[in-house]
Parts: structure tokens; C-alpha cells; sequence
């Protein structure tokens, strides 16, 4: 099992950016597929991107592809998602989350979550 913080939520104007942390603890980190999902108001939780053990596995929501990065540093027990040319309807609370099978990740049901950070994108 994995423990997960997110760190890095807050305001940005619509066409900014942000770069969101995940890190890790408990366990090893580097054996864990990993991802982030999003829930906005009114909205179903859906799943942003996500990334395997290795890091030449990754995919993403057609809505964020060209516009979000998934990365992560094993050595620092940390995936990022930087997040560019936002709009307000990335306002989301986005959430991290960790399984040993990269299918679990992608498919939404992964054993691990973490709390979630706040992203407002203003208009």
C-alpha cells in the first residue's frame, strides 16, 4: 500500500499554468502504475491521465491531451501533472491515485487515492 499528498492546487487564470505533486510513502514507489483523476461540481470523477512503472507508458483524456504532462521521479517518490493552457473548465478537484496494474489506473478503479488538491481556473 501507498500513501498519496497532493500539493500544488490553487488559481490560475485561464492560459495559465500549474504543476500539480503527488508523493509518495509507505511502500515502494517506483513498483506502483499512477495517475490523476479530476471531480468537478456537478460532475462525475474522471480520469485526467496516468502513467505506468515505466515512464514510456502513459495516456490521457482526450479533453487534457496536448495541454497536460504525467511524469515522476522515482528517486523523489513524486508524479507530477503540469498542467498548461488552462481553461476554466479544468476547474476541477483533481486527485492522485496509485495501483500495481497500470489497466486499474487507466480503466478508474485504483487501489489508492490520495485527498485531492483544488485547481480554480478564472475566466
Amino acid at each position: 500500500q501507498v500513501q498519496l499528498v497532493e500539493s500544488g492546487g490553487g488559481l490560475a487564470q485561464a492560459g495559465g499554468s500549474l504543476r500539480l505533486s503527488c508523493a509518495g510513502s509507505g511502500s515502494t514507489f517506483s513498483s506502483y502504475a499512477m495517475g490523476w483523476f479530476r471531480q468537478a461540481p456537478g460532475k462525475d470523477r474522471e480520469i485526467v491521465a496516468g502513467i505506468g512503472r515505466s515512464t514510456a507508458i502513459t495516456s490521457y483524456a482526450d479533453s487534457v491531451k496536448g495541454r497536460f504532462t504525467i511524469s515522476r521521479d522515482n528517486v523523489k517518490n513524486t508524479v507530477y501533472l503540469q498542467m498548461s493552457s488552462l481553461k476554466p473548465e479544468d476547474t476541477a478537484v483533481y486527485i492522485c491515485a496509485a495501483d500495481g496494474d497500470f489497466f486499474r489506473i487507466v480503466s478508474g478503479s485504483p487501489g489508492s487515492w490520495g485527498q485531492g488538491t483544488q485547481v480554480t481556473v478564472s475566466s
